[in-house]
């Protein structure tokens, strides 16, 4: 069975999946005694594949493969932890070792990558956004909980781990590709100084200290002579939604940045403090598909606010508060319990953050060995694009120049572009 097909098999079986959780959800004006009915039907389907299917049908992966369809129709951030599992997850949480530098959520059954750390191991083996994640040492990750997938990708630093990718927008089949665990370290924030009094601050991540490094960077900047300023969020994937919250602050004086609000948690509207601003001149944001969690807080606050533009691609969807529940046998279900909201109202876990100037971004094909592996340069210049080869940065320049053309697509600047200084 080739891969497409396999994805479209797996599609096709979370379509379904999709369809019975909304039915089973639908309004929320039900009464217990719909949810019950519901229920009922799950139950009588259970007992038919038991009774009628072709064989013997393994009823303990049958149910957990019907819990994991549950928690990621609804969620896909979600993880159902056997008991055993649980307990590595507590001890992992604690201990935290060497990692390969990727971000991860759950679509169609199987692990798709969010992104890769720049710099990690992932990174230089040019993994990246949209890629699926079909294997970790060998082991399908068809219905393997986020959680425990990684717990499998950290270990001890120098050890190795093997995944099988597969690359979707390249139509590839998939590839094994080695990884070696290492220490990873989110990139610094850099600056650097554009045409036209610009200035160019990259921020890799909304990890604790960001909002401090921005702010340093703008004062920085000030001192070089920028009068506009380009917040460059591509690919942050990483951090905090309150990291997010505190760098939008920097650029706003007053307005909701964010809200925050579940079913068992009362909204909550964070709101900018005057006190905060340290930036009130021309702003522009870049996003691409990469951008993630407090970045996309960020970019959405300052859109919606009608702060700044927002030049690249739609963000990828994370945003929310997510807590371990116990259940009785020891066993947990990790959920989210509320979601962020944009100032406009939109779940952005949901909806992620449209660009008001959209770019595509195309990368191209990265290079590979005889094998189809990818070739890795072990010491990948950082040197900064070429002028006119980021064009996502140079889409963003034309916003704050009043020059806005069309969106267009354009070729994707080699990922070292995106962290140079």
């Amino acid at each position: 069975m080739n891969s497409r097909f396999k994805l479209f098999i797996v599609t096709s079986s979370m379509c379904l999946v999709v369809l019975l959780t909304a039915g089973a959800y639908m309004g929320h004006s039900a009464s217990p005694e719909d949810a019950y009915k519901h229920l009922a039907v799950y139950t009588e389907v259970l007992s038919r594949i038991k009774s009628d299917y072709v064989e013997e049908p393994d009823m303990k992966a049958v149910t957990l493969g019907a819990l994991n369809g549950l928690l990621e129709s609804l969620d896909p951030y979600a993880s159902f932890l056997n008991a055993d599992q649980y307990k590595q997850y507590l001890k992992f949480k604690d201990n935290r070792k060497a990692d390969v530098g990727l971000v991860l959520s759950k679509k169609f059954g199987y692990l798709n990558i969010v992104d890769s750390v720049p710099g990690s191991p992932a990174d230089k083996a040019g993994l990246a956004t949209g890629d699926v994640l079909e294997a970790i040492g060998g082991v399908s990750t068809r219905d393997m909980p986020l959680a425990y997938a990684e717990l499998l990708l950290h270990g001890d630093a120098g050890t190795s781990v093997e995944l099988t990718v597969l690359r979707v927008r390249r139509g590839t089949d998939p590839q094994k590709v080695g990884l070696v665990r290492a220490a990873v370290k989110i990139p610094s924030v850099t600056t650097k100084m554009a045409a036209d009094q610009v200035g160019h601050i990259i921020s890799p991540g909304m990890d604790a200290g960001k909002a401090k490094d921005i702010a340093n960077a703008v004062k920085d900047l000030e001192k070089q002579g920028a009068k506009k300023i380009i917040l460059d969020l591509r690919s942050a994937s990483t951090g905090t939604p309150e990291e997010g919250i505190a760098v939008a602050n920097l650029f706003l004086e007053k307005g909701v940045i964010a809200s925050l609000k579940g079913q068992k948690i009362a909204k909550q509207d964070f709101e900018a403090q005057a006190s905060k601003q340290i930036w009130k001149g021309p702003l522009a944001v870049i996003t691409n598909r990469g951008t993630a969690n407090g970045a996309e807080i960020c970019a959405a606050a300052l859109l919606d606010n009608k702060r700044a533009e927002v030049v690249g691609e739609r963000s990828y969807g994370d945003a929310a508060v997510r807590k371990a529940i116990l259940m009785d046998d020891g066993s947990a279900v990790i959920l989210s319990v509320a979601k962020f909201y944009s100032p406009g109202g939109k779940a952005l876990q949901d909806t992620g953050v449209t660009p008001s100037v959209p770019v595509v971004e195309v990368e191209a094909p990265p290079e590979v060995d005889d094998d189809g592996n990818p070739v890795v340069d072990p010491q990948p210049a950082p040197s900064p694009a070429k002028p006119g080869e980021d064009n996502l940065l140079k889409k963003a320049l034309e916003v704050l120049s009043g020059k806005n053309a069309a969106a267009e697509v354009m070729p994707k600047p080699k990922r070292p572009a995106r962290v140079a200084a």
